[in-house]
């Protein structure tokens, strides 16, 4: 997180690079941040490096975009929301599975309703359901979904097309494009943090969906 955060905020700097890639491996774009950093000893530092990634993204004037294969889940997904572009697999797996464990993911409750309208946020959100990457497409998680092998070659284009044009022209229409989704993101985003810190880290669930999951077996919800 810490090395994410400090390579976009060196790009940032460079006024000749207009585009920056997001990319994984075949077999997972992202498959989020690892559980055990969920714990109520560790979420708060977790949470601040995560979120540190979003803001960073939120205020970049470059042209971020996303090419998915694989898992695409929890954080990960959540990165791919502040991407400007994002091309998938046709069969990547996307989804936002927190709930399972107990939590919720703050960056899609913040921003996922905005790309995708409230009831299907809601959906993903709060069933924690995986999605392939054809749904994805449909649902306006992606701008477009391809066979697997031509992922590369279609962010390639993408960024090859980008090239042709100018870096300031790119960087000012992007400031105008997302000024005032940028202002409500961070409130809201703060506001996200604040439940998520204050309010259901502190129940017995938060714990025991963590815990159940770290020793691989159901959880047993108690309700508090």
């Amino acid at each position: 997180m810490e090395q994410l955060a400090s390579a976009l905020g060196e790009v940032e700097s460079q006024a000749g690079i207009s585009v920056v890639v997001f990319a994984g491996s075949d077999k997972a774009f992202s498959s989020g941040v690892d559980v055990a950093a969920h714990t109520p000893d560790k979420v708060e530092e977790m949470l601040t490096k995560f979120h540190a990634i979003f803001r960073i993204m939120v205020a970049s004037r470059k042209v971020l975009v996303a090419g998915v294969q694989g898992h695409c889940l929890g954080g990960g997904a959540e990165l791919t929301l502040l991407c400007d572009l994002v091309v998938t697999a046709e069969y990547a797996t996307w989804g936002f599975p927190e709930i399972s464990l107990g939590c919720f993911p703050p960056v899609a409750a913040t921003a996922l309703a905005a790309l995708v309208g409230q009831k299907q946020a809601a959906d993903l959100i709060l069933t924690g359901r995986k999605i392939d990457g054809r749904q994805a497409k449909s649902l306006g998680l992606a701008n477009s979904a391809v066979p697997d092998q031509q992922v590369a070659s279609e962010v390639a284009d993408l960024v090859k097309q980008l090239a042709t044009l100018s870096p300031a022209a790119l960087a000012a229409t992007k400031k105008a494009m997302y000024a005032w989704d940028s202002m409500h993101f961070d409130k809201g985003l703060a506001r996200a943090e604040k439940i998520y810190l204050e309010e259901l880290m502190k129940t017995e669930d938060a714990r025991e969906g963590i815990q159940a999951f770290v020793e691989k077996r159901a959880p047993r919800w108690i309700g508090k």
